[in-house]
Formats: structure tokens, C-alpha cells, sequence
């Protein structure tokens, strides 16, 4: 039979309401690394998580396959290549808000329609932010919500920019923007614009939608505009619309 230990682990003592013990402790371990202890020995972790060498070894296989822990040539342990690639994705997405939000709000002042910012996900599109018309009637895509990739010009536009051909896709790249009616949803446009980061990479599109009544060309050049200065605030260059 197992040993019971001398003392709860950390892990124990502050577990996650209805949530799974190998999983506490398994992000115990990783809570042990911090600023001036980068490396550590097993002895070390057991005796910062209360856990068993055994078990800290067993756990350990795992967030080694998770690239969350490696093992460094001397046998102490550091942090994984995949913490700093989610870290990474953490702090870009809270400089993408900083950036997209505010040009999101001029966007909708200046037109009084609808912004959504839309960023790839899988063989979708997510609708990352968004900033709702003052005007009663408009579409009610929500933050969070989940749209076609090949339907609405916020779609074509994210598949245009990571190389889908045709002939529509071609002149959506040489314009760096798609007006839609009724692609999506009938009695619906859209126009979209891509935005950038400061390497060139296609971060998401930037998408005001309308009535079809409501449509004006004056629109295309504020979402062009919106998502230029979307990727100046990124680092990007603004000779990426150049055509």
C-alpha cells in the first residue's frame, strides 16, 4: 500500500474546488520555479511541494512530455520551452487589446456601426473583441463568438492573408480589404481590412458591419485607416498596404 505522508502537500492544502489532484500537484511543481531559483534539484521541488520524490519524478514525466519541464544535462530541472510560448501568447494578447481596442472605438464613433476584431481558430473564425453600433438596428455577433472562415468578408479576408487562392482572394490581397453584402448573413455587409504585427504576420482582421441600407463607400477607407493604425500599434510597417 501507498505510504500516507508526514504532512499534506502543498497541493493539498490549496485544491482547486471540484478539480483533480494529479493536477494540483502537477502545477504545484511548476509554481516551485520563480526568480533566482530557475533550476532546481528534485530534492528541492519534493521538499518546496511536500510530495514525494516518486511522485514529483512521476509527474514531472508528464510535464516533460508537455515541454512544461525539461531536464538539463547536470539533472537539475527548469522550465520548458512551451511556459515561454504561452507566456508569450499571455502578453501578446494583452498588447493586442491595449492597440485593437481603442482604434475599435474610434472606428465606431466615427461611423456608427459595428467592429468586430476576428482572429483565426482552427477552420473558424473567433470574434476576439467587439464594439457594438449606438444605432438599435445592427448584427449581434458577440466577443467570444464563433463564425464560418469562408463566409462574411472577415473570413475571406483571414484566408486571404494566409495564402488561400483564387481569383477573389488575389484582388482581396492587392486591395488589403473585402466589402461584403449578404455573404454571411442576408441583409448584413461587411467590410474588412487585415492587421498586422511588427514581423509582417497576419494578426486578425478588423470587420465593420452594417445594415445593407446603411452601406457607404466612405466606410472602406475608415476601416483601412482603422487597421493601419492597428498595425503601426503593433510595430508593423505601413508599407504592408502599400499595393
Amino acid at each position: 500500500m501507498p505510504r500516507k505522508p508526514a504532512k499534506q502537500s502543498v497541493a493539498d492544502t490549496d485544491a482547486a474546488p471540484g478539480g483533480t489532484a494529479a493536477v494540483d500537484r502537477a502545477l504545484s511543481i511548476l509554481s516551485v520555479f520563480g526568480v533566482g531559483m530557475e533550476t532546481l534539484t528534485l530534492g528541492q521541488i519534493a521538499e518546496a511541494t511536500g510530495l514525494y520524490k516518486s511522485t514529483v519524478l512521476r509527474l514531472i514525466a508528464s510535464l516533460e512530455h508537455g515541454r512544461l519541464i525539461q531536464r538539463l544535462d547536470d539533472g537539475r530541472y527548469s522550465l520548458g520551452v512551451e511556459v515561454a510560448r504561452l507566456y508569450s501568447a499571455y502578453s501578446h494578447s494583452f498588447a493586442l487589446s491595449e492597440v485593437v481596442m481603442p482604434a475599435m472605438t474610434r472606428l465606431v464613433e466615427v461611423t456608427r456601426e459595428s467592429a468586430s476584431f476576428h482572429v483565426r481558430q482552427g477552420d473558424q473564425r473567433l470574434c476576439l473583441y467587439r464594439v457594438d453600433s449606438p444605432q438599435p438596428i445592427r448584427d449581434h455577433i458577440r466577443a467570444g463568438t464563433l463564425l464560418p472562415l469562408n463566409r462574411g468578408s472577415g473570413g475571406r479576408v483571414l484566408l486571404a492573408f494566409e495564402g488561400e487562392q483564387g481569383e477573389l482572394y488575389d484582388q482581396i490581397r492587392k486591395a488589403k480589404q473585402m466589402s461584403s453584402n449578404g455573404d454571411r448573413q442576408e441583409g448584413v455587409s461587411g467590410i474588412s481590412s487585415p492587421v498586422f504585427d511588427a514581423t509582417g504576420k497576419l494578426v486578425g482582421a478588423i470587420t465593420l458591419t452594417m445594415p445593407s441600407t446603411r452601406f457607404k463607400d466612405s466606410h472602406r477607407q475608415a476601416v483601412l485607416a482603422a487597421a493601419i493604425e492597428m498595425t503601426q500599434g503593433l510595430g508593423g510597417s505601413t508599407q504592408l498596404y502599400a499595393s
